[in-house]
């Protein structure tokens, strides 16, 4: 069996999608970093398409290598990585329906078969009254955890931020049982960190993400070791190389890979080995509920140190929402989403919805 096409289809003018086709005619799905688009489809078509066509998709990790070894051409690994995450995920998929297995089963088998989400809220321009009533409904719908984005963006210890004050709203309003997130990128000095970072613990929030910018290790390890709730971030770390330095260096409680930033599953099996060697449990950034949200279903079904709610948009999203591209799948029930048991993937893409969405070119992108 070998590749014999090539495709990145940026869809309504936001979400980078790979598709690998075979002489054998078996189709693999994969999902670039949206932010990423711009680099995605000329990266992936121009450089990456002749290092694969005419390559058997079941050698990923050879083929994983050679892309990563072309990357360098483009300067530090994460400006191509991102792009790398979408046709490794294809290769993946493309892998196990060749040989009529799940992706969690070529990875060495499930621990478990469903995996519990939070409610990722990316919205910055909500009260702490309203934001702490739609905890409360999201609550009603079944889930039992929340993840608040504070600070200002873009700003250091702006005085306009109401995190502290959010959190006591929603505790107020949806209770203490729900368990609490807080994400501010990277938008607080060291000492601001520790002074709000006190203040939340003391609300009872589970996990403090990005307190400081998240390649200061420095900073990043003086406020985990200072602070008694857990510290996480990685989500802009590309390399299991990079991740190893956020262990030693960054000391961080808990490591946050996402799988369309650090390079696909090939190099998120490479930092899960790394987390179980440190003891370190891990949580997946996941902000794109479609191709992405699935390859992240099979990586937590099979890794015992994967033992949190995972993120999942509350947002609109087009190619979910909107237009699904892949109907009435990947669901949350009760603040569950089942892993999928189809071959690869185990995904139902709508081709036909795919390539119309692929010319469409006026659609504004969403948060």
């Amino acid at each position: 069996m070998k590749i014999t096409r090539v495709e990145c289809l940026v869809l309504a003018n936001e979400h980078p999608i790979v598709r690998l086709e075979t002489d054998e005619g078996l189709v693999g799905w994969g999902e670039c970093f949206r932010r990423a688009r711009v680099l995605a489809k000329p990266a992936i078509e121009q450089l990456f398409a002749p290092l694969l066509v005419g390559q058997n998709p079941l050698d990923v990790e050879a083929l994983h290598r050679r892309l990563m070894g072309a990357t360098q051409v483009a300067g530090p690994a994460g400006t191509l990585a991102v792009v790398v995450a979408g046709v490794d995920i294809a290769l993946w998929d493309l892998r196990g329906k060749a040989l009529g297995q799940p992706i969690w089963r070529l990875m060495g088998g499930r621990v478990r078969s469903r995996i519990p989400v939070y409610a990722s809220s990316l919205r910055r321009d909500l009260s702490p009254e309203d934001e702490a009533q739609r905890v409360a409904g999201f609550v009603e719908q079944g889930y039992r955890a929340y993840k608040l984005h504070g600070a200002v963006p873009g700003r250091v210890d702006d005085p306009g931020d109401h995190t502290v004050e959010t959190v006591r709203a929603i505790r107020a309003a949806a209770g203490d049982e729900v368990k609490l997130l807080v994400d501010v990128n990277g938008a607080y000095s060291v000492h601001h960190a520790l002074e709000v970072g006190r203040q939340l613990q003391d609300l009872g929030v589970a996990v403090f993400e990005c307190p400081v910018p998240e390649h200061n290790h420095a900073a990043l390890a003086h406020v985990a070791d200072t602070l008694d709730m857990a510290v996480a971030a990685g989500e802009s770390h590309y390399t299991a190389g990079a991740f190893e330095a956020l262990i030693t260096d960054g000391r961080v409680d808990v490591l946050q890979p996402d799988v369309v930033k650090a390079a696909g599953l090939t190099e998120l099996q490479k930092i899960a080995t790394l987390a179980q060697v440190h003891g370190k449990p891990m949580t997946v950034h996941n902000t794109q509920p479609t191709i992405c949200t699935a390859a992240h279903l099979h990586f937590c079904a099979v890794h015992p140190n994967v033992p949190y709610e995972q993120e999942y948009n509350i947002e609109p999203v087009s190619i979910r929402d909107e237009w699904p591209i892949l109907p009435g799948q990947l669901t949350v029930k009760d603040g569950h989403i089942d892993v999928p048991d189809g071959p690869g993937l185990g995904l139902e893409v709508d081709e036909a919805l795919v390539r119309r969405l692929a010319e469409m070119h006026d659609v504004r992108p969403g948060l």
